[in-house]
């Protein structure tokens, strides 16, 4: 397992500056947002433009996440997107980062945010 000292972070700024001004989650260039929370949890508030892997399902569905982009994993407060991003690197990811504070600290950043339920196709992976 991998030190939990030695995962790749980035700040709710620096994450927000890598994603740019787009919410395009097609642009291949463009790092992805994974956010790990489960479905009540990403209804009630969420960065704008995530894209939602439970990390319930996690385990089950991470070969879905892209290898060629870089990923930036997002929770409640960056705990559980430590895990995931420690989980990936294990598993031969190379381009992933925690996201520190997660949404807690993406919202008290003043970043955008949407609240309530997805709208259709809001949160999926891009195809």
């Amino acid at each position: 397992m991998l030190d939990p000292n030695r995962i790749p972070t980035l700040s709710v700024t620096e994450a927000h500056q890598a994603l740019g001004p787009a919410t395009d989650t097609t642009d291949v260039d463009r790092p992805l947002l994974v956010d790990v929370r489960e479905p009540g949890e990403i209804e009630e508030v969420r960065a704008e433009g995530v894209v939602v892997m439970p990390l319930s399902t996690f385990m089950a569905r991470h070969d879905e996440l892209p290898r060629d982009r870089p990923l930036l994993m997002i929770c409640r407060t960056g705990a559980r997107s430590g895990q995931a991003t420690g989980f990936l690197l294990a598993k031969g990811w190379t381009d992933v980062s925690n996201v520190a504070g997660g949404t807690l600290a993406w919202l008290q950043a003043g970043l955008p945010v949407r609240r309530g339920p997805l709208a259709d196709g809001e949160g999926d992976l891009p195809s």
